[in-house]
């Protein structure tokens, strides 16, 4: 395979490579790689965690009974009252 880099690509892995740290760019491009990939597996189990409280939601709002948007408003500003009290 062989790939493309633009002027500011190059520049940014030669900076890397001036440091020291760097031996070559297939080390710069391999971290790259690994990094991108650990960000897209904690991507993907972000989705998984706030789909599973969605549905949790979902479930527990199934039983209880529906409150008006004012009440819900109140409950929510009297959270954050308490828990400013308790920051104190």
């Amino acid at each position: 395979m062989s790939i493309s880099l633009t002027p500011n690509q190059e520049r940014f892995i030669q900076k890397k490579l001036e440091t020291g740290k760097y031996q070559s760019v297939k080390e710069v491009l391999e971290i790259a790689l690994q990094l991108l990939d650990e960000y897209d597996r904690a991507e993907a189990e972000w989705v998984k965690d706030v789909r599973e409280k969605i549905d949790a939601a979902i479930a527990v709002s199934v039983h209880t009974a529906p409150i008006d948007s004012e009440t819900f408003v109140n409950q929510i500003l009297e959270r954050f009252e308490q828990q400013r009290q308790a920051g104190k």
